[in-house]
């Protein structure tokens, strides 16, 4: 029976290292520069000239781009065990480019590395490995939200070039991004699922046009957010700009958000952790009526209810990265779906928990606790609302079951079943009275 919730010495061993190396070496960063784009300008030199020779202290490991398999320019090291290296690089923004696992980056590589020529490959897949460059995906919409039909964005063919013309929303990185992945409409007579196709676009093109940098909540208005606002005018591409096939945009999609969706709940699980550690060490160090908070009932209780909470997501996460190893894309998709919903709520109760525990401190700009609590509603509506994702496990769950032989009763508790249990049991009787 195999069924083992241990991690090989070798492997554990990488994993005690990464968390020794992002504590001393990597969080200290955020204190120093925390701006929304620093940890991913590449252009920055100065914390490039810091994060270099990190990055080079994580490649000598073989710990870089670990989100990729050997054949494609990663280390292969596959879902289970990426869900424990994020369990320590969530604790820092920074992490993540020191290890060469940076979002959108990541997932732009992962489709790059499946559907792109070799052409394509060459120019954007091995400097987004090497950390050399940064992408955006764009695909988001402002009229469109989680419904695609309302796609406005479109591609036609004009001679031997296509012409992209329309707005996306929320491009994260696109004003310092080398080149842009753009889902556009290239065919309006079938379904969007079928007519819509992925460009690739430098971002030096004439006629892209950002309207204006939107920021998350917390931060200034006109300080500089990082998620664009993105007018593609008439903009003229090559033949050659298609990503995979026309018509094929939303199979690139899924192959690249299902993979984001896992790795966001993986990060949830040290935003947790996290906020865990802060709300214990609040609790044995604050003194109120007498005693510290560790000895009051209510906060006690709010550090069971965490621990319980973290754990099982803890279980669940692993558990769907698990399913994702096993290659089985009806049970990986339930369980990224069951992640992707339990990682906003999960979030929201623990850090709340220790806000509240904070006081004053917890509401202040001084803790990571604020920016823990404004990352609650990006994870219940980022690639896929919470709403959708519930649908999604619920049609999948119901495919398991059959409707009730009897409207008025569950199939387990029909009157005839009931007495033919009767019949089976006053026969055991019988047979038990007769043999004593």
């Amino acid at each position: 029976m195999a069924w083992d919730f241990s991690t090989e010495p070798e492997f554990q061993e990488k994993l005690d290292w990464m968390d020794a190396f992002v504590r001393e070496e990597i969080e200290p960063i955020g204190l120093v520069w925390n701006a929304a784009t620093d940890p991913f300008d590449v252009h920055n030199a100065t914390t490039s000239a810091i994060v270099k020779p990190l990055q080079q202290e994580v490649k000598e490991r073989g710990l870089w781009a670990c989100h990729l398999t050997p054949e494609l320019g990663g280390q292969g090291y596959g879902q289970l065990k990426l869900a424990l290296m994020n369990e320590i690089l969530g604790r820092s923004q920074w992490a993540s480019r020191v290890f060469g696992t940076q979002a959108p980056d990541t997932g732009n590589a992962e489709i790059i590395a499946h559907y792109g020529t070799e052409e394509q490959k060459a120019r954007y897949l091995q400097p987004l490995l090497n950390g050399e460059m940064v992408s955006c995906y764009s695909m988001t919409e402002p009229q469109a939200g989680s419904d695609p039909g309302q796609f406005r964005c479109r591609a036609w063919r004009d001679g031997d070039q296509w012409v992209l013309d329309g707005e996306k929303y929320f491009s994260s990185h696109a004003d310092f991004a080398e080149f842009l992945i753009v889902m556009a409409i290239t065919d309006t007579e079938v379904p969007v699922h079928k007519g819509a196709t992925m460009f690739l676009v430098p971002r030096d093109t004439p006629g892209i046009e950002i309207l204006r940098n939107v920021g998350l909540m917390g931060e200034a208005l006109g300080d500089g957010g990082s998620h664009g606002w993105v007018r593609y005018n008439q903009v003229r591409l090559p033949a050659d700009a298609v990503l995979g096939e026309p018509g094929k945009a939303f199979e690139l999609a899924q192959k690249r958000l299902g993979g984001g969706r896992i790795h966001h709940a993986m990060r949830t699980v040290a935003y947790c952790r996290k906020a865990l550690d802060m709300l214990c060490e609040r609790a044995l160090s604050r003194e109120t009526q007498g005693s510290v908070l560790a000895d009051k009932q209510t906060v006690q209780n709010y550090i069971a209810d965490s621990f319980i909470q973290l754990e099982q997501f803890r279980l669940l996460v692993l558990y769907a990265a698990w399913w994702c190893d096993q290659g089985d894309p009806r049970q990986s998709r339930t369980y990224i779906s069951a992640v992707k919903v339990q990682a906003a709520e999960v979030l929201h109760d623990i850090v709340r928990r220790a806000v509240q525990v904070h006081g004053a401190l917890g509401c202040s700009n001084e803790t990571p606790l604020a920016g823990l609590w404004m990352t609650v509603p990006l994870m219940g509506v980022m690639d896929g609302p919470s709403e959708v994702h519930r649908v999604t496990i619920a049609k999948q769950v119901l495919k398991g079951h059959q409707p009730a032989t009897d409207p008025l009763w569950p199939n387990e508790w029909l009157p005839q079943k009931t007495d033919e249990a009767r019949a089976k049991f006053a026969q055991y009787l019988d047979n038990t009275t007769g043999n004593l």
